[in-house]
Formats: structure tokens, sequence, C-alpha cells
């Protein structure tokens, strides 16, 4: 099966392929991406068989990022020559952070000390630039002030580094799949990206914003728009699958220039006639993009470094209980939003049972409810619990959580003897089992068994990223070896200022992966990843003009 590629010095090695209403219209795209001085030099992007090792000039980009939701989103607008600065005007209401800030005010900063600029900084983000980047964005946010950002952003063409964002879906990621009828729990401006407020964004929609919290809808759109505004949509790739993240590797011969260019740590692998060592060099993503007739077309890219920007939607939390596989057991917002507007929850005299005390969970039991479907709520934790979700919400806020909240606390099952009609919670409960029958085998804190029947099940216990497209599924990059990557149990481990991965040279993380949840914070990974490449690619510019030597770069 062919595949196209960004390679353009093995054409004694292809074979002849003529299928332009495909192939040939993604590789002109990627020709237009290079640019006219790149496009000079690639008269037609080439095809190869998947069975074709990679040769040792190759056309290399610089940048892949996978994932297109606000994570990729901004780190796009960064690498595309962004640069944020101190505005003339500015006062930060932390003094220490102000002066130095005013010590560096020439320059902008991405190119200032991150880790000075952050010490002594504290937010609800575990990750210091994050906690950096939010408070210049959203000066004393936590405190409920409204002040406005105090940097001001430039358009510097010189630091455009070439890349990539490939996404599943249209430029916003999740966000074009939520549920609609729900508001996000962060405020409008806390869901903004750099350069262009949300107000801004709905008075040029002439959107009615009725309250600081708004709907996915709206963001999503506001993201899409985004990409648009600020001239990104040329680094963007849609209805992209990603399948293979690889690193290709190269002979020892290599190994100190590879070291001098781009740091990266070295890895022997002997090969089986043990004459010839290999390193680590630079990425292969492999994967497919779908086209408008619905076929698949395969694509092969190569990259120096690859950014992972997938979130956390893709696999929905399972109990893995028996009969969990069964179809009345649901595990997303969506096929249960389905289910009521087609109908097939009207009538029925069992109620819905919902597993999960998280904000989803709570959406679902909002949304049974003003459908008048009576709900049995089962969870694990206490009511008392303090790391509830809902005790981190102000009330006049978030008043529809804490109606759920409040529904938990008071119509336990415990209460009385009798089911409530409408809503019955059953805190410090274990689901055991499905049963065909419909039928739900619950178990208490006292090892009590309680079976109760429900007409449908909805699971909303957290979702995971999917990271097939890695070695062993990415478990090897996250703080605990060997286990799958959760965005708060597991997150990939990175170094807190360059966001790299410590495992993995050349491969960065951000957002949810690296238990960045909110788009506040998701914002720093962009930040400090964006700082890492500018200074590599210097230094890259800096040898080449020295005459040591260019790696495999794009000139």
């Amino acid at each position: 099966m062919p595949v196209w590629c960004c390679r353009c010095s093995l054409a004694g090695h292809f074979r002849s392929y003529s299928s332009p209403e495909t192939e040939g219209q993604l590789l002109n795209s990627f020709v237009q991406y290079f640019g006219d001085s790149l496009g000079r030099k690639i008269k037609r992007m080439p095809l190869i068989e998947e069975t074709v090792l990679p040769g040792d000039s190759v056309l290399t980009l610089p940048v892949v990022i996978i994932g297109n939701g606000p994570s990729g989103i901004c780190l796009s607008y960064l690498l595309s020559g962004y640069r944020p600065y101190l505005s003339p005007e500015a006062i930060h209401p932390n003094p220490i952070l102000h002066t130095k800030l005013e010590e560096a005010r020439h320059l902008s900063i991405v190119d200032q000390d991150l880790e000075y600029l952050s010490e002594g900084l504290e937010g609800r983000s575990s990750n210091p630039v994050a906690v950096l980047f939010d408070t210049l964005l959203h000066p004393d946010a936590d405190f409920g002030y409204d002040y406005p950002s105090v940097l001001h952003w430039k358009l510097e063409q010189h630091n455009y580094i070439p890349h990539i964002v490939l996404g599943k879906g249209p430029p916003g990621g999740a966000w074009h799949s939520m549920e609609g009828s729900m508001l996000t729990i962060s405020f409008g401006d806390w869901m903004e990206l750099p350069g262009l407020t949300f107000k801004e964004w709905a008075a040029s929609k002439r959107r009615n914003i009725k309250s600081d919290r708004v709907m996915p809808e709206e963001i999503a759109c506001y993201y899409k728009h985004y990409v648009k505004v600020m001239g990104l949509q040329k680094n963007f790739r849609d209805n992209v699958y990603v399948t293979s993240v690889s690193r290709l590797y190269r002979g020892k011969d290599d190994e100190d220039r590879s070291q001098l260019n781009e740091n990266i740590s070295t890895q022997h692998l002997e090969m089986e006639d043990g004459q010839k060592s290999l390193i680590k060099r630079n990425w292969e993503v492999r994967g497919y993009q779908r086209a408008t007739d619905g076929s698949h077309v395969p694509f092969c890219l190569f990259a120096e470094n690859v950014a992972l920007a997938t979130g956390t939607f893709d696999s929905p939390g399972r109990l893995q209980v028996e009969g969990e596989d069964f179809p009345f057991v649901l595990h997303s917002m969506t096929d249960f939003g389905a289910a009521i507007s087609k109908g097939k929850l009207r009538g029925k005299a069992d109620p819905v049972l919902i597993v999960g005390a998280g904000l989803t969970a709570a959406d679902a039991v909002l949304c049974a409810y003003n459908n008048n479907i009576p709900v049995i709520h089962v969870f694990r934790r206490r009511v008392t619990d303090t790391s509830l979700i809902f005790k981190q919400l102000p009330k006049k806020l978030y008043p529809e959580y804490h109606k759920v909240y409040h529904m938990m606390c008071t119509q336990s099952h415990t209460v009385d003897s009798n089911l409530h009609s409408a809503y019955t919670s059953f805190p410090e409960h274990n689901v055991l089992s499905f049963k065909p029958e419909m039928k739900c085998v619950l178990q208490s804190a006292s090892g009590l068994k309680k079976i109760l029947k429900f007409s449908v099940a909805l699971v909303l216990i957290g979702s995971h990223p999917n990271l097939f497209f890695l070695k062993d599924q990415g478990h090897s990059i996250g703080h605990h070896s060997n286990q799958p990557i959760t965005c708060k149990g597991n997150p990939i481990e990175i170094d807190p200022y360059t966001y790299e991965c410590t495992k993995e040279a050349n491969l960065f993380a951000l957002g949810p992966l690296v238990g960045d949840n909110f788009v506040r914070f998701l914002k720093g990974g962009a930040l400090g990843i964006a700082r890492c490449l500018a200074i590599r690619q210097k230094k890259k510019h800096e040898l080449i003009e020295n005459g040591d030597g260019g790696g495999d770069g794009v000139p």
C-alpha cells in the first residue's frame, strides 16, 4: 500500500503512482505548507512503499503536533511567531513578579528565563510555567479579580518554526463533540486563547453571552474562528488519524553530531549481525487522512520533534466489571443524549442508573431530571468527602451543580427505606456487575449487596487518553512506568520548564496529558515548548552558519 511522505531524495527507489484525486491533492497541500523555497525543491511529493526503509537524507519537519484542541492551537500560535511582551502601561499586581518583568521588558516572555519568572508563584496547577502564564494572562483570577492581561502580542515572522497540526476533526478538538446543553465549568474568559478575547469574538459574531459561563458549542466555534483569524490554517490538517509514532535510528557515526545539534540522549541498539550500533534520531509519524468520499489515504511524515496535545477524551473510563459491554450500558453523555432525543427512554418505568460523582455525572443527572426520567445515582465516595468537585465550586456561580450535590446528600437511599421517585443516591457503593435482564448488583462499604432494576446505565467515571500510536501505548513515559497515562493519577513525566518528556528526548506533551485539565493552564505548556524549540532552532542556525553541519532539519 503506498503512502505519501515528506521525502525528496530517494527517487530511485520510488514507483510511479497516479491518483491525483486522492494522493495528489494531499501531497500538493504539503508542498504549499513548506512554502515557496522548499516547493521549488519538491516538484512532486514522492510516494513510497510501506516496506521501504528511511534513507540518510530526509526532508524533516521541525515539529509535528498531534491534536488540534486548544493545546495544539495555542502551541501553533506561538510557533507561528507570535510573541508576548509586557504591555507598556501594565503593572502586575504581584510586585515581585512585576519587578522581574521590568528587568527584561525589551524581551518577549518566550526569550526570558521561565524558571526565574515562575519562582515563588502559586496556583491551581502543579506545573510552574502554567501558573506563570496564567497569572500574566489573568492576574489574580483565583482571588476573584478581573484584571486585564499584562501582555501584548507581536507577530515576528523570523521566529516562525515550521510545524503541522494533525487533528481528527475541525480545530477545537473534543469541544466539537461535547454535550451542547450544558454550561462550561470555567468562565468564558478562561477558555480563551492569547491574542483574541472571548468577549471580542462574541461581539464580532453578535452573540448574546448571557453569563460568564458559556456552552461548549460557543467555545468550539471560538476555537475554529481563532485558527482562521490568526492565520494558522496553513498549519492545520483535519480528518487525520495518527496510527504510529516511532523513532528512526541512525548509524553510530552520526552520534556526535546528533548530540551537538539536538542534545538527544543516545541509546545504542545492536543489530542482529552485531556489526553496527544505532542511536535514536528523528520521529516517523504514520496514519491516514479521511477523504471527502470516505476513503482513507495513508501518509508518512518525519519530524525532529513531536508534541502530544491529544487531551484525555479518547477513552471513557470503565468499571471493568461483568456485563459492562451490554448495549444498555453507556459510557458517554453523547450516547445518553441520543437515547433521550430518539425517545428510547420515554415512558420507561425503571430509572436510569448513573455511576460517578464528577461534573459529567452531574450533567447526566440534570439531563435526566429535566426530562422527567427517574435516576439512581451510584458513587464510591462519601457525600462529605472534601475532594468532591462540588466542594470547590461557589454556589452562586454553579447553582445547578449544587442542586445535584444537595440531592446527593438529602435524597439518599439511607434517608428512608423507599427509593425516591425522581432521584435516589447510593453513596459509598460499588457496582459489582450488570445482568442481562437490566439489573445491577451493588455493594456498600459494609459489604451489603443490593440488586436494582434500571432502564439504561450510564458509566461516567472520567476518561483517559488513547496513546495507542506510541510504543506500549505510552506507558513508559508516565510518572509510573508500565501504567496507563491518566490526567490525575499518572500524567506524562516532563521537564517542568520545557515540557519535554524526561524519558524520551524530542517528545513533548502538554494539556491534560501532563495534568493541566483546564484551558487556563494548558497555555503554559505551549509557552514552555515554544521557548525550548526556539533555543534549539537558534543553536542549529548558529551551527549551520559556522559550517558545522545542518543535520536533517528544514533549512
